[in-house]
């Protein structure tokens, strides 16, 4: 134990001898009553007795009041001890709710004992120190600010829930954190999580970072994989169950086809390795579910959902003077019904609902047809982009970050003769790069998906690379959701939209907990022509229907998995490297870096040793009352003895 102001324990040595002084020079006379000149001898002790500087007699009044000044001394001494924590006066808590959280192995979950943690670390911030909370992984959260309230802050914790969607990158929390800190001094920066985060590259925060990892178990198996494809006589299912442990383990995959068992399979997967089942079905499943029975510390990954696109495909005009590359890649993807129109058009009568995506290969109407739009060379500039010139020989090369548009694609082998050189709007993110300007552009502009190719097929050889397709197929699933080889496949918290036509009066939206919300309720949003519901976070079947009138017009799913490996590996990480300005990068928060004070203890304890000092000090007072009022009693059941 040691204390914070030493100092005050002087004012023991001033008001303890005052106290026992006191005590000392204290005068205890009593008048009596004497039947003999023999009792005057007694009169004399006492009088004695009563002398200045005498020999301090027992008395339990001077116990208690020296007692309770030790505790008071104590407690302004504001004793402490050397704990696991935080030492600092403004402290920033991270707090990671990303899906790994949710693993069991910290009873119920991971996320319950960092709420945990973040409690223990709110209760060490000294008097005068301020938190702010912030929920990472995923959508980032600031339930708290700067507060110093802990009821508060306690609340702010305590509403942080598992979000599915987003993964485990901390940089935009990091980020938000090293700015807070730089902004005040003695600050702090305290990480709950289990360590299977990404972190800022180039960062290096003003503050000390200490890690709290939480979670101990390290095996964990998944289905990692699921989808259910159109074939020549019924449909293909692929399911994918990987091992994401350090020992080989064996789990039973159960299969059901609409809500009925269709089959078990026993799996045996080493470690770090994966197993892959390819299974017919007939024509008319509509809902696959893969489920991994028994239990293991993550429950959420355990079950994963395919939506069959042979009952709702997806209309694709293709406008173009004749391109055998781009119709024989369309053609291989599932789900699409691919309309070719000659590059002459110009007017286009059919609504969204009919025909959802246009691809312009080549060709720019002066009127744009409805729906989301694919430009494959433009020609000239349109209201999405400027067309300024064009850049001859660029070189292929993905854009910073993983986009889902490039997934699985490797444009390493790419080569381009020539581009257009477009400038995009604010509306854009580019995906593909090159030295002279934007490749491939992908956005969202006024509820209308766009994307932008800035070359022609022929004149590159992306047609003949196995990267063709799988671009082809991804850019599929960006405009036509559900669409491509991933039929209505959405990640968690990706937004659920779909392209509507003016005669719809309402969509609903059904949920994987089966509650139903709708366009009237304004859970979906409906705007500019696109019906848009953004609350996907749970796993499963999400189920839409439009309406027109009081009659369902079309009903269409969407299957909601988690398929994040870094989620999937729940292995507890120990420790992170987070620079630091002070140099140091480790985060493993050691014994004596917190200081658990409990003056507050120490107070209370005073609070009742002064109360029961009154009690003894009123003691004769108390029992005149407790006697007076027994003879009341008494007095009031005498008449009714009599």
């Amino acid at each position: 134990m040691s204390l914070i102001t030493p100092l005050a324990l002087l004012a023991a040595a001033i008001v303890g001898p005052v106290i026992v002084a006191m005590y000392l020079l204290k005068l205890r006379r009593e008048e009596r009553t004497v039947s003999s000149t023999f009792l005057w001898q007694r009169m004399v002790r006492d009088v004695e007795a009563n002398a200045p500087w005498q020999k301090l007699r027992r008395n339990l009044l001077l116990l208690l009041q020296l007692l309770l000044m030790l505790l008071l001394v104590l407690a302004l001494a504001r004793p402490y001890l050397a704990a696991q924590g935080i030492s600092g006066r403004n402290l920033i808590i991270i707090i990671d709710h990303s899906a790994s959280m949710g693993a069991t192995d910290e009873p119920p979950t991971r996320l319950h004992a960092a709420r945990e943690r973040a409690y223990q670390l709110i209760d060490q911030l000294p008097d005068g120190g301020r938190a702010t909370v912030i929920a990472a992984g995923g959508r980032m959260e600031v339930p708290a600010a700067a507060t110093s309230d802990r009821r508060e802050l306690r609340r702010a914790v305590e509403r942080i829930q598992i979000s599915n969607g987003g993964g485990s990158d901390l940089s935009q929390a990091l980020t938000l954190a090293a700015a807070l800190a730089a902004r005040e001094e003695d600050s702090e920066v305290a990480i709950i999580s289990d360590g299977n985060v990404t972190l800022p590259t180039n960062l290096r925060v003003p503050a000390r970072v200490s890690y709290f990892p939480v979670g101990r178990a390290t095996e964990n198996m998944a289905v990692s994989a699921i989808a259910l494809q159109p074939g020549t006589t019924g449909q293909t299912l692929f399911v994918q169950v990987t091992n994401y442990g350090q020992a080989s383990a064996t789990r039973r995959l159960d299969l059901y086809l609409d809500g009925a068992i269709f089959n078990a399979y026993n799996l045996t997967i080493e470690a770090g390795r994966d197993q892959s089942l390819i299974i017919e079905l007939p024509p008319q499943v509509e809902v696959v579910e893969a489920r991994l029975d028994g239990a293991d510390a993550m429950p959420a990954d355990d079950r994963a959902f395919a939506v069959s696109p042979a009952t709702e495909a997806t209309t694709v005009r293709l406008v173009t003077a004749g391109n055998r590359f781009l119709e024989t890649g369309l053609s291989l993807l599932p789900g699409l019904n691919v309309v070719t129109v000659p590059a002459a058009t110009t007017t286009f009568t059919e609504t969204v609902a009919q025909v959802p995506v246009t691809i312009l290969d080549g060709v720019a109407p002066p009127e744009l047809p409805p729906g989301n739009l694919l430009f494959i060379n433009p020609l000239r500039s349109t209201a999405y982009f400027s067309v300024t010139g064009t850049i001859e020989f660029p070189q292929v090369r993905p854009a910073s970050g993983e986009d889902p548009v490039l997934r699985n694609v490797s444009l390493s082998e790419v080569s381009v003769l020539k581009a257009a050189r477009i400038v995009p709007g604010n509306w854009g993110r580019v995906v593909v790069n090159s030295d002279g300007g934007p490749l491939l552009v992908v956005g969202e502009r006024e509820g209308r998906r766009v994307a932008v190719l800035s070359f022609d097929l022929h004149e590159s050889d992306l047609p003949l690379q196995i990267a063709f397709p799988l671009l082809l197929s991804n850019l599929m699933n960006f405009l036509a959701p559900g669409s491509g080889a991933e039929a209505a496949q959405l990640t968690p918290g990706q937004p659920l939209s779909r392209q509507m036509d003016a005669a719809i009066t309402e969509v609903r939206v059904t949920r994987p907990d089966g509650r139903t919300v709708s366009s009237r309720s304004g859970e979906v949003q409906i705007q500019a022509g696109q019906a848009i519901y953004a609350d996907t976070d749970a796993l499963g079947i999400y189920t839409v229907e439009e309406l027109a009138g009081d009659s369902v017009v079309g009903r269409h799913r969407y299957a909601v998995n988690l398929f994040a490996p870094g989620e999937s590996r729940i292995a507890t990480q120990r420790d992170l490297s987070i620079p630091q300005t002070s140099g140091a990068s480790s985060t493993v928060s050691r014994e004596r870096d917190s200081r658990q004070e409990f003056w507050r203890l120490v107070a209370l304890i005073a609070l009742i040793v002064l109360l029961v000092e009154w009690l003894v000090y009123q003691r004769n007072g108390l029992a005149y009352l407790r006697e007076r009022w027994r003879q009341r009693a008494g007095d009031r059941q005498s008449p009714l003895r009599s």
